[in-house]
């Protein structure tokens, strides 16, 4: 897989895997579990701990960007009742695919740094939601849990220490919606997934209404390699607020689609090299830069941009989780918003009436501009009913649904225009 060649730039994550070393052994021999041994060892404080991680500049790597050390420190340590830890595995947003690779070619970094995260917290107890619709990776990661338990680096006082914790996978059930972690947490529970009121958050009042800390899973497995290569080491790997190293996960119209690990700050047009370039030559049209739920960027816009929070920002989308979804010269954009459309009208849980509803108005009006049926008047109902949907439910599914439509109008208009006017695609249809 593209992923395992040694062509990233400072990779830490994805570095000399083959597919064939993920056992313990093979991660033990890679340094793997150094970092808890020595912090069991050393009887490192877990404020040490916490503080390295918001030296490192390490944000979350699941879509919000939210610093993690940060979000580590919310955890009440002095909390009397049980407390949980939770990685969400569960990818299921198009275009992302870092995570699964993550358990399947290195599950022992993400226990490591769950456990590692459990130490620094209190906490005894975690959880691996992982998607449903990966049902390989589930089974080779309950394999690497074995594995962790019989060499005592989970369980009971792990390696001979006075920390214990215990750490379960579960397996979802390939809803788009138990991605948002309060959802999750309610399919962990054995609920419906349906995304819960905030506040209160999930540090307060999380899994079984306990204190709960949920990341994603890039998120613990950086923690080790932080600690090991030290804090400022990590940080300057990137840039300034945007520290460490990133797994963009790259498809569409390239040549070696898959996932790169690379510095944040790296300019786009590296990764493109990286990833063997537009594919057939063709010419770059546009980029999701952060998974489907990004607003969509002109490519030659993208070309000029890097790869981290605060540049894809300023060029008008979002870095995500890291998803990057490239379209060339042959793609229509309209019939591209039809099926991100799609997606968002079926995979809503229907709990807020604005998505509930909304999704479905505008799939059904981008469908029939798409098949020669449009209005001009379509084009500003539609931002309309975005307008309507975005900030006005009770998760971030309303707004991943309503970004794009808006994305696509407004940087491909005339694109839009011309199907409603002529009745077909301005891009041939041989060319697709």
């Amino acid at each position: 897989m593209t992923s395992l060649h040694n062509r990233h730039i400072n990779p830490l994550i994805l570095k000399d895997l083959t597919g064939d070393n993920w056992r313990l052994a093979d991660y033990v021999k890679r340094g793997g579990y150094s970092a808890l041994r020595r912090i069991l060892e050393e009887k490192i404080a877990p404020e040490q701990i916490i503080a390295d991680l918001k030296a490192s500049g390490l944000r979350g790597r699941g879509g919000a960007g939210f610093p993690t050390g940060l979000k580590w420190s919310f955890m009440p340590r002095q909390f009397p009742g049980q407390k949980y830890l939770v990685c969400n595995t569960d990818e299921g947003e198009p275009g992302t695919f870092k995570d699964r690779d993550i358990i399947r070619y290195n599950p022992h970094a993400l226990i490591e740094g769950m456990a590692i995260g459990a130490y620094a917290m209190g906490i005894t107890v975690g959880y691996n939601y992982i998607h449903g619709e990966i049902f390989q990776e589930y089974l080779r990661f309950e394999e690497a849990l074995e594995e962790a338990r019989a060499a005592g680096f989970l369980g009971d006082r792990i390696l001979g220490s006075d920390f214990s914790f215990q750490l379960h996978a579960h397996h979802g059930y390939g809803a788009y919606i138990c991605g948002e972690e309060t959802a999750l947490l309610e399919s962990l529970e054995g609920k419906k997934g349906q995304p819960r009121f905030k506040p209160p958050f999930p540090a307060s009042f999380g899994l079984y209404g306990k204190p709960t800390t949920i990341n994603n899973t890039e998120t613990f497995s950086a923690v080790p390699f932080i600690l090991n290569i030290g804090a400022e080491n990590y940080a300057a790997l990137g840039k300034p607020n945007n520290g460490g190293t990133k797994i963009f996960s790259i498809s569409g119209d390239v040549e070696r689609p898959g996932n790169y690990e690379v510095p944040l700050g790296t300019p786009f047009a590296k990764l493109m090299e990286l990833a063997g370039g537009m594919r057939g030559g063709k010419k770059i049209k546009a980029v999701i830069p952060g998974g489907s739920s990004a607003p969509v960027i002109r490519g030659e816009i993208m070309m000029e941009t890097d790869l981290d929070y605060d540049s894809i920002a300023k060029a008008g989308s979002m870095l995500g989780s890291g998803a990057v979804i490239v379209m060339d010269e042959t793609r229509c954009m309209v019939k591209a918003l039809e099926r991100l459309s799609y997606f968002y009208y079926e995979e809503s849980c229907g709990q807020c009436t604005p998505c509930r509803e909304g999704t479905g108005w505008m799939y059904r009006m981008i469908h029939r501009i798409e098949h020669g049926e449009g209005r001009q008047s379509d084009l500003d109902m539609l931002n309309s009913i975005a307008d309507n949907i975005q900030g006005r439910t009770i998760c971030a599914l309303g707004d991943a649904a309503a970004m794009p439509v808006r994305a696509f109008i407004k940087q491909f208009r005339e694109e839009f225009e011309y199907h409603v006017e002529h009745k077909h695609c301005l891009v041939p249809v041989s060319a697709y």
